[in-house]
């Protein structure tokens, strides 16, 4: 979402809000609206920056994303290798 590069489904972080935070949603069984980000962060500071979780999400107003920015430092990713998206 944040760099807007596609890639399969298997391989994003899909994410949910849940009062007024945006939720990791590794397992896909949240309810509600998801979007999907990789597990890099700077596709989540890109998706920030863009205000895309709630355009994506369809809210109004800003989210919180630390969980998702936790989540996704904490995950072991090979992506993160230096490839520019």
């Amino acid at each position: 979402m944040g760099c807007r590069a596609k890639a399969a489904k298997a391989t994003l972080l899909r994410v949910v809000e849940i009062e007024g935070l945006l939720v990791p949603d590794p397992a896909g069984r949240l309810p509600g609206r998801g979007a999907s980000v990789h597990l890099d962060p700077r596709c989540v500071d890109l998706a920030e920056k863009r205000r895309a979780f709630p355009r994506a999400l369809r809210l109004a107003g800003p989210l919180d994303v630390t969980p998702v920015r936790e989540h996704v430092a904490a995950s072991p990713n090979p992506d993160r290798s230096g490839s520019p998206r």
